[in-house]
């Protein structure tokens, strides 16, 4: 497994300004992992769930968080996409996020000023 293609997890915060007023606000990671397309069997399985399954990415287990949403960069863009599903291999200490969009969360091209 290659392990070389940079990526980011990204955790939603939410902090609290001067005024009182919780404001919702973006911590990206960056790490490394092995980004591939998802399976036929992964893609119609997420499918059947509602889902529409983009990317599967295999990384050291200790490196996640649990981070809800991650940052791919595609062709020069910047996309964001949810975590959907995770399997963690005791093994090998891999952990493998599945990528993808799910209601309220698309994977979404990201403006200049939104990403790493």
């Amino acid at each position: 497994m290659d392990r070389s293609t940079l990526f980011y997890l990204v955790e939603n915060e939410a902090t609290q300004n001067a005024n009182g007023e919780f404001v919702a606000g973006d911590t990206t990671r960056a790490v490394f992992g092995d980004v591939r397309s998802v399976s036929r069997a992964e893609f119609f399985a997420a499918g059947a769930e509602g889902l529409r399954p983009e990317y599967q990415v295999s990384m050291f287990a200790p490196d996640y968080e649990g981070e809800k949403l991650a940052r791919l960069e595609i062709g020069g863009t910047m996309y964001q996409f949810a975590i959907y599903r995770t399997y963690f291999d005791g093994n090998n200490e891999t952990v493998e996020l599945y990528l993808g969009d799910r209601v309220g969360v698309s994977a979404v091209e990201l403006g200049a000023n939104d990403g790493n």
